[in-house]
């Protein structure tokens, strides 16, 4: 088996579309910009909601939820020295400005805790939806349905890592501890790759491998889900297999990024993890490259 074969196998474990993180296609840079399709966008005071779907510990729920509080601009104003996470928004943002939208402000307004999975620890897509649906009874607003590494959701690791969708008016993302159902595929660059170069792994940023995984790919789809909610806002391809603002840019996180190779990134001294983007507590995160809308690249913070 030729290495350039491994190459592009490799990135089809990389790709994140508007349905989901879809492990067989390969990865090709967008050559023009991302298309807005007139739909609508999640802009302004967004209330979001967290369903932890089976056991999380409270380390595990605070990288997610410092996280998303990092996301807030006012944290460059908190004493945080460049790159930070609220900079890698500020390029999402720009897609709601170009199209005549307010700037996106996350407010946590609910978390649910289902530890015991209700449903079960083998999910169908369905009831995903139903999950979301039942966080978020009211139209409007994001949820969050995030599974422990113990639960199984249909098409996890075989076709998706995470996904984005809508269920009754409302959004929802979904994603899945893969640590020990399929880290090779959804928790790159954090572990070594089951095809393609077998580069060492990064460390993780919160050594956590599995959640700093998830992070990786909730940031993809939050960015996915505020710009492309419905499938007719800014994406390019073909709604099946459409290409969005994190998805373009499957697999890189820092400047010469190559398959196999997430690109140089900055590392933590004292930890060893790799980052390129800082928030609030003292956190690192290791984030994927946004889409520039100005620029049609690959945006990096590092």
């Amino acid at each position: 088996m030729n290495s350039l074969f491994l190459a592009l196998l490799f990135l089809s474990f990389l790709d994140v579309s508007s349905a989901a993180r879809n492990l067989l296609s390969l990865y090709h840079p967008p050559p023009n910009p991302l298309t807005y399709h007139n739909g609508a966008l999640l802009q302004g005071d967004l209330h979001l909601t967290i369903f932890w779907y089976g056991k999380f510990t409270p380390p595990q729920k605070s990288i997610v939820l410092d996280f998303l509080a990092s996301l807030d601009g006012k944290t460059a104003a908190r004493g945080l020295k460049s790159p930070t996470v609220s900079q890698w928004w500020q390029t999402v943002q720009i897609y709601l400005q170009k199209a005549g939208k307010k700037r996106t402000r996350f407010i946590l307004s609910n978390q649910i805790s289902d530890d015991n999975c209700s449903v079960g620890k083998l999910l169908k897509k369905s009831q995903v939806s139903e999950l979301a649906q039942r966080a978020n009874s009211e139209p409007g607003g994001l949820t969050l349905v995030l599974t422990a590494a113990d639960v199984a959701v249909e098409g996890f690791c075989m076709s998706s890592c995470g996904y984005h969708g809508e269920a009754k008016k409302n959004v929802f993302v979904w994603v899945g501890n893969s640590v020990t159902q399929c880290p090779g595929q959804c928790a790159w660059p954090f572990h070594q790759p089951i095809y393609g170069p077998q580069t060492k792994p990064l460390v993780a940023p919160n050594g956590d491998v599995g959640v700093d995984g998830m992070i990786v790919n909730i940031a993809s789809l939050v960015a996915g889900a505020v710009t492309n909610p419905f499938g007719d806002g800014y994406h390019q391809g073909s709604a099946g297999a459409a290409l969005e603002a994190a998805s373009a840019c499957a697999g890189v996180y820092g400047k010469g990024a190559y398959p196999g190779y997430a690109g140089k990134v900055l590392v933590d001294s004292a930890t060893g993890g790799s980052y390129n983007a800082r928030g609030v507590k003292g956190r690192n995160y290791l984030l994927p490259a946004i889409l520039d809308p100005n620029t049609s690249q690959c945006s990096t913070l590092v």
